[in-house]
């Protein structure tokens, strides 16, 4: 499978949601044929991802990741199915386990045994997507009788990867890893950790995914946009931890402290934007991206500012002009 530039919707808290659609319209525009779904507080993902097939044809829709305490298999299943049979795109599936404000706090669901959870989901959902009859009993998850009238048996199985333990699962069971807000060199370490341990469950390594924020030529609503985005991705596990290796652990504790995010916005610089997204003129964006997919990136997703990029449409043109260049490393089979 040779690389991918794909584009995933933003949830900018700044801008209406209908916007997803102007996203799509400029990725279709763009010449990119795939496009990241995933679920916050505006649309269901499912619905929008229909909405998005049905007046954009040929376009690869990738759902979520979604959280698994908050979805079960045949949940996800039947939606994938649903999108896949009502538009006819090519449909892929992510799961994750979210945070402790989203799944305990909005949903009002346990959040823990992630790891164990995040396994058997895997393993439930495989046959159901297949089209087989389900009969799954495990320590956490249970479905009896299940079977997809509309079953995906190429769709791929991805996880929203963070820490030692959930990259290892993930690289054992799913297709694919989800990575965000990332730099370059985590995605190499990944690359070859996930790699390492595919090889020991005597499986193909999975394909790799970066989501990757853009601003091309950014002006101060730009850097805004990025920096209230990022402040509510400082305290969640996972997120915190990697941003305080990277340097920003004062604005991690500020985060947990309990700081507004509005504060914590004000207070993000620009130099964590560039850590983990590409940012400049379209030449600087151009090489930034290129960077992800010479580290290992198989699938380079961008989430395009729009505060003042309309659409995210030039973001969404200097990642389309990767498509027509040579790529440093051969391309992952």
């Amino acid at each position: 499978m040779s690389r991918r530039i794909e584009v995933a919707l933003p949830f900018w808290l700044d801008r209406p949601d209908t916007e997803a659609l102007d996203i799509a319209e400029a990725a279709k525009d763009a010449g990119l044929h795939g496009i990241w779904v995933g679920e916050m507080a505006t649309y269901d993902a499912f619905a929008l991802a229909t909405a998005i097939g049905t007046r954009f044809g040929g376009m690869r829709l990738n759902i979520g990741p979604l959280p698994i305490s908050v979805r079960n298999p045949a949940g996800l299943a039947l939606g994938a199915g649903t999108v896949a049979s009502l538009t006819g795109a090519e449909v892929n599936i992510a799961v994750g386990t979210s945070s402790p404000a989203i799944v305990a706090g909005w949903h009002d669901r346990p959040w823990s045994h992630g790891l164990a959870r995040m396994r058997e989901t895997i393993e439930c959902l495989r046959p159901m997507l297949a089209g087989d009859r389900v009969g799954y009993d495990g320590k956490l998850l249970h479905s009896n009788g299940f079977r997809m009238r509309h079953p995906l048996p190429q769709a791929r199985i991805g996880v929203g990867v963070f820490g030692p333990r959930m990259l290892r699962v993930a690289s054992r069971h799913a297709d694919e890893l989800v990575l965000n807000l990332s730099t370059p060199e985590r995605v190499a370490a990944v690359r070859g950790q996930a790699d390492g341990y595919a090889a020991e469950a005597a499986r193909a390594a999975p394909h790799l995914t970066v989501w990757v924020p853009v601003a091309v030529d950014p002006g101060p609503a730009a850097l805004h946009q990025a920096a209230g985005q990022i402040a509510a991705y400082l305290a969640p596990p996972g997120y915190g931890e990697m941003f305080s290796d990277l340097g920003f652990g004062e604005l991690v504790t500020t985060a947990r402290s309990g700081t507004r995010r509005a504060e914590l916005a004000d207070a993000v610089p620009r130099e964590l934007f560039e850590a983990i997204g590409a940012v400049g003129d379209p030449q600087q964006v151009t090489d930034r991206l290129r960077a992800y997919l010479d580290a290992g990136a198989d699938t380079v997703a961008v989430v395009p500012t729009t505060a003042d990029d309309p659409g995210g449409r030039a973001a969404l043109r200097c990642a389309a002009n990767i498509l027509d260049q040579p790529i440093s490393k051969e391309p992952r089979p």
